[in-house]
């Protein structure tokens, strides 16, 4: 069950109102900003806190997606004293060519961190390089999850949305 003063404070925080395009191409009326809640170190701690108990217990890595995943999951790797992994956009093309800095993902289980998901096209392509490079990708902890209620965009890649917070947690504490 979602914390409304958690949902109050990360709108009075982050909700903003007008026209914005999204990464999906989406137009959408209301935008959560998520780096205002991210740069603000209680209430991104609050957000980490509350995904503690999301987290698959056979989790081996944590990946924070590039770029509003990297500070939740830095929290969460400090909180639980599982590795984290940085997911880039796409692979960077000198040094290493990384696509995940930190530990290598073969055969190793991964739980993805996101901040905001609407359709999940980050996370999807994402956990496709990630599953391309050995790793098991199953679950995706987001800390707002705007997609329609009932809905998982992921579930045609075989990913489990587990959310912090929804669009309905968010609209029932605005009022």
């Amino acid at each position: 069950m979602a914390d409304p003063t958690l949902a109050a404070d990360i709108n009075a925080t982050c909700r903003l109102s007008g026209e914005f395009v999204l990464r999906s191409g989406q137009v959408a009326d209301t935008y959560f900003d998520k780096y205002l809640f991210e740069a603000d170190p209680v209430l991104l701690d609050r957000v980490a806190t509350q995904m503690l108990d999301l987290l698959p217990s056979k989790t081996e890595l944590l990946g924070g997606l590039e770029m509003g995943g990297i500070p939740i999951v830095t929290i969460l790797s400090a909180k639980t004293g599982t590795p984290a992994l940085f997911v880039r956009k796409e692979a960077k093309e000198y040094g290493t060519c990384k696509l995940a800095e930190g530990t290598p993902v073969e055969g190793r289980r991964v739980t993805l961190i996101e901040d905001v998901i609407t359709t999940g096209g980050a996370v999807r392509d994402a956990a496709t390089a990630l599953r391309a490079a050995g790793a098991i990708v199953e679950t995706v902890v987001c800390a707002i999850d705007r997609s329609p209620a009932g809905e998982n965009p992921l579930a045609d890649i075989g990913l489990d949305l587990i959310a912090v917070l929804t669009r309905a947690d968010l609209d029932a504490a605005a009022g």
